[in-house]
């Protein structure tokens, strides 16, 4: 039988399979490398910053600014490789960019406690309204050749960022069970009173994990804007869904204290395949963000139902005497 934790993950991986097997029988050009190749591409930003997201939620917090944090990351990578700084300045650029809005957000929504959903929609506004009035809509163009793909060819970049998002993935789920930190931010979300009262600071988690969610916006902008030779400043539109489907998809609960970095993995690949699925099966691409919006009710609904019965179950559980 399998263990109630895991039975959301079970059911996007099973829900993913039954795709595949459809895509096998009905196009099986779906499976070919170079398209593969491309649902990776393009699924890689939606993967890193969903890491962080996971932690972020688990701590009963949210960041919908994401999507414009993307692309504030995005032309300031592009705007310091123009300047033909060494690369690893300008990921370090893309990282603090992104790491310093997420301290903001945190600041605001744990220390001055105004609701995340409210500060990071505010800063989403902002930041969008704010690069168009910068840039006055204009492509950063002109970027140097060592910046596209990062110097390597485009086959070994694929192999490059495969290796590190491996890399992430398994850091991530380690962290989730093994350090004590992390393991903190699931007790911040599970019962914030009395992780309190076992020692925990509350606010610092909520706030490091906004951190996180930041740097790695930054990073995902950065690995994604190193595929093209050109960046529009509104990139990014829509990558918050996208990110906060995958992780509530995946099993994180949408209230905090329950999610595994796995379950977001299957959310991410589920999403990843709808799209493509969706073309190769002759169908208007337009109905992708209709069934996500389909995936994500069902995700929360269900979420709703299970931590009900828990608390029924806990509330006419036997006790002793």
């Amino acid at each position: 039988m399998i263990a109630a934790a895991y039975r959301r993950e079970a059911a996007v991986a099973v829900a993913t399979l039954m795709l595949l097997a459809v895509m096998a029988v009905k196009a099986p050009d779906f499976f070919r490398p170079a398209n593969l190749n491309d649902m990776f591409l393009a699924s890689l930003p939606v993967l890193v910053v969903a890491l962080g997201m996971t932690l972020l939620i688990v701590t009963g917090e949210i960041d919908i600014s994401v999507g414009s944090a993307f692309a504030v990351c995005s032309i300031a990578a592009g705007v310091c490789a123009k300047w033909q700084v060494p690369l690893f300045v300008v990921a370090i650029v893309a990282c603090a960019t992104g790491a310093t809005l997420g301290a903001l957000n945190g600041w605001l929504a744990a220390f001055v406690r105004v609701p995340s959903i409210v500060v990071t929609l505010a800063m989403m506004i902002a930041l969008r309204d704010g690069l168009r009035w910068a840039t006055q809509g204009a492509w950063v163009q002109d970027l140097p050749e060592n910046f596209q793909w990062l110097g390597l060819t485009q086959h070994s970049y694929a192999a490059a960022v495969a290796t590190v998002t491996a890399v992430l993935l398994a850091a991530f789920a380690w962290a989730s069970r093994d350090i004590s930190g992390v393991r903190a931010m699931y007790a911040t979300g599970s019962n914030p009173g009395a992780a309190r009262l076992a020692g925990i600071d509350t606010r610092s988690m909520k706030f490091i994990a906004f951190v996180c969610v930041g740097a790695l916006t930054g990073l995902a902008a950065l690995l994604n804007a190193a595929r093209f030779n050109q960046i529009p400043p509104n990139t990014g539109i829509g990558l918050e869904m996208k990110v906060i489907a995958a992780v509530v998809i995946g099993g994180t609960s949408i209230t905090g204290g329950r999610g595994t970095i796995f379950g977001t993995l299957l959310g991410v690949i589920l999403l990843a395949a709808i799209g493509p699925a969706l073309t190769f099966l002759g169908l208007s691409a337009y109905w992708e963000r209709a069934v996500q919006g389909a995936i994500i009710l069902m995700a929360v609904a269900m979420d709703a139902l299970s931590s009900r019965a828990e608390a029924y179950a806990s509330d006419f559980a036997p006790t002793r005497a």
